[in-house]
């Protein structure tokens, strides 16, 4: 099997590879707890084995799901925040040519609401669709979520209009609990076709339930070959497996031990701007993991070679408190070679005949001798090919590092409490029904 690789070797200097490996029985004893299901948060651990339960009835049912608005739709607004939308925007993204017109496109052009509360976002966004045929895949558990919420009852009111309640309903999926709440109440009520979000997995462990599966399948992407990496990343870092040959053992076990030296920051690096959202989704994934209790690494990210004229400068001499994990892809997809000009005012004739991608490269590998030299330490996950194949496997790997990672740390790593602060101070500021005294505690503060 080709697989994705890990490279922790420029950390060393600043931990030692016994501080690694010393992780190996505690790993052990976590990979075990997640698999059995006996560690902390254990009613929320449905997708470590989801990748090898998926059938292929179901993916059918997806895909038949996607062909129906590729039929119907130039455009299909996907409705959800956080692990709603994340995962499969950084699939989309990362997988998708962003220079290509509407109208040049094969299938519908995917795009993304309920994210924010943006008054803006969402007039370009009913402007755009005001002349389009679109509809709505609606994401959510409850229903009630409040960006998403306000963002659904906007567009299903144009939508309908637009269309007709009737055949409104028929250009609308809800991904929703599959017993309660407002919008399986809805579904059930308007005719929708739904899926189900799995009890037992969390928002931003979603990517490969209906909630990533169906609008990258709209986007016209091989969600096959996307379990697929997967299923052979939940093999390959499963409990059989050796520590030393299980790439997120290596890589939860590295970090920590970069914490334990006082790294309490690790920035993710990438050298193509595809994978700008894969960094997004990452920050989700880890930051609303570990980040409880006063624990947890601080989750960046950085676009290279763009951000090294503007986070360079930091990462090179500011504070010694991070690290970085470099994403890079070993094969691009496409091959632009750089030609001789006769005048070289550039100065760039020594680049006559080489490949951007070897440039590239280049910028990675003396960006990372540069840092490492200024006391930054470096992992390095590197990805063969940017398909859906090892997509799949490296959503999968980080995952079930997370898991690990989490459970290394003492935490709860598929809770959220703190997420609820700001949307109690919201509801008060909005005078929200039952929220009278949070309302007057809150005015008084202002």
């Amino acid at each position: 099997m080709t697989k994705i690789k890990i490279d922790y070797s420029k950390t060393l200097g600043f931990i030692r590879k016994e501080d690694i490996f010393g992780f190996q029985g505690e790993i052990n004893a976590h990979i075990e707890a997640l698999y059995k299901k006996t560690g902390k948060g254990n009613d929320f651990l449905g997708w470590v084995n989801l990748p090898s339960s998926i059938s292929f009835e179901a993916l059918k049912d997806i895909q038949l799901t996607a062909d129906q608005f590729k039929k119907d739709c130039e455009i299909v607004v996907v409705v959800g925040i956080g692990g709603s939308y994340l995962g499969s925007k950084a699939v989309i993204d990362a997988l998708s040519d962003n220079f290509i017109q509407l109208k040049e496109r094969r299938n519908p052009l995917v795009v993304f609401a309920g994210q924010n509360i943006s008054e803006d976002y969402m007039t370009e966004l009913r402007n755009m669709l005001h002349s389009r045929s679109w509809g709505i895949v609606v994401i959510s558990k409850s229903g009630t979520t409040t960006e998403p919420a306000i963002a659904f009852r906007i567009l299903k009111t144009d939508l309908e209009k637009k269309y007709g309640k009737e055949n409104a309903a028929k250009r609308t999926v809800a991904i929703t609990d599959e017993k309660k709440g407002a919008l399986r109440t809805l579904a059930t009520q308007e005719g929708y076709k739904t899926f189900v979000i799995p009890d037992d997995v969390g928002g931003r462990f979603s990517v490969l339930t209906p909630v990533g599966l169906l609008p990258i399948a709209i986007a016209g992407f091989d969600i096959t070959q996307l379990v697929k990496g997967a299923v052979d990343m939940e093999k390959q870092t499963g409990a059989s497996t050796k520590f030393e040959d299980n790439p997120a053992a290596i890589y939860a076990a590295t970090r920590n031990a970069l914490l334990r030296k006082g790294k309490g920051i690790e920035i993710m690096v990438n050298y193509n701007p595809k994978l700008h959202y894969v960094a997004e989704w990452w920050k989700q994934l880890y930051g609303e993991s570990e980040g409880k209790e006063g624990k947890g690494i601080f989750p960046a990210s950085v676009d290279f070679t763009s951000d090294l004229h503007s986070m360079g400068q930091y990462i090179q001499e500011g504070q010694r408190n991070l690290f970085e994990t470099v994403l890079s892809i070993a094969q691009p997809d496409s091959k632009v070679v750089i030609e001789k000009d006769a005048t070289n005012l550039d100065g760039l004739n020594f680049l006559a005949g080489k490949r951007m991608d070897e440039v590239n490269k280049m910028a990675e590998l003396g960006t990372i001798i540069a840092h490492v030299d200024g006391n930054v330490p470096n992992i390095r996950v590197e990805l063969p090919l940017l398909n859906e194949y090892f997509l799949g496997q490296l959503i999968y790997f980080y995952e079930i590092a997370c898991g690990i990672s989490g459970y290394i740390l003492g935490v709860n790593p598929f809770d959220q409490p703190g997420v609820e602060a700001y949307k109690k101070n919201m509801f008060a500021l909005l005078e929200k029904p039952g929220f009278e005294a949070e309302t007057k505690a809150i005015k008084a503060r202002l």
